[in-house]
């Protein structure tokens, strides 16, 4: 799928997520809307899923570690379809499949259970690790937020992988600068982040834009070939992405539109399709 194709398929993912969080009436639409592009990318390029069989055996996995970011991952999945897109009104409805954090048991494609922040590395790092011991061609995948990895997990994790070599396992940081208090440098800075991981025994890649798809894709390719280490691509997102009153405004961290910012933003969008 060329670039502009895949712009068109974001675009439709984050009409996706506005919609599900006005539906909702709560959730999180600005790091959803930031990390739109590089979900796109992984399901509609990168990785190798079947929506008619989620659960096949030789799938490559994706761990959202920032769960709340569940908009985002389930829009690109019902773009995909894994599920209706109507589903997507349903969000934090009860009985809906779609909770506020993905749920590994009622959701399809949803690979791992998560919300907890700084967990959902641990876990893909547990199924990079089974590949390995299994012999499997599966490659898991696993975005994290910037703000995410203040959480001491993430390093025991990292320390883990690095040495270990799991080179079938990329983590995304999703570094938008903001988190749900204020700028990561005013709550607690994990700069420099590359360097951090790299400390790790990581092989870091630095993206300067990762809402453009051809610095996504060339970075994907770069992880993809890099033997015996992990990769981490560390990519510069703008949070709050393709809607203009929500872009870099710590305040639409989570909460969700009215009616009127709803339909400013679906127009905002439209006329980007």
């Amino acid at each position: 799928m060329g670039d502009d194709e895949l712009k068109k398929v974001a675009n439709e993912v984050r009409r996706g997520i506005v919609t599900s969080v006005h539906a909702a009436k709560s959730g999180h639409p600005g790091g959803s809307l930031g990390a739109a592009d590089i979900i796109t990318y992984l399901y509609f390029e990168e990785m190798d899923v079947d929506p008619a069989d989620p659960h096949k055996a030789g799938r490559d996995r994706f761990v959202l570690s920032k769960g709340h970011c569940a908009p985002a991952l389930y829009s690109a999945l019902a773009c995909r379809g894994f599920f209706p897109k109507e589903d997507l009104e349903t969000l934090r409805h009860i009985g809906s499949h779609l909770q506020g954090h993905p749920n590994m048991n009622d959701t399809p494609g949803v690979d791992m259970s998560t919300g907890s922040l700084g967990q959902g590395i641990s876990a893909a790092v547990g199924m990079a690790l089974a590949a390995k011991h299994w012999g499997d061609s599966y490659r898991t995948y696993c975005l994290l937020g910037d703000g995410e990895i203040e959480e001491g997990q993430v390093w025991e994790a990292a320390m883990f992988a690095g040495n270990h070599a799991l080179d079938n396992l990329c983590l995304i940081v999703d570094h938008n600068g903001l988190q749900i208090d204020g700028t990561i440098e005013e709550v607690n800075s994990a700069m420099p982040i590359a360097d951090k991981f790299r400390a790790f025994k990581f092989h870091v890649i630095e993206v300067a834009d990762g809402n453009d798809f051809e610095q996504i894709r060339a970075a994907f390719a770069e992880a993809r070939a890099t033997k015996g280490a992990p990769t981490c691509i560390v990519a510069e997102t703008v949070k709050g992405k393709g809607v203009s009153f929500m872009e870099n405004n710590v305040g639409w961290h989570g909460k969700a539109p009215n009616d009127e910012q709803f339909e400013q933003a679906m127009a905002e969008l439209e006329k980007e399709a």
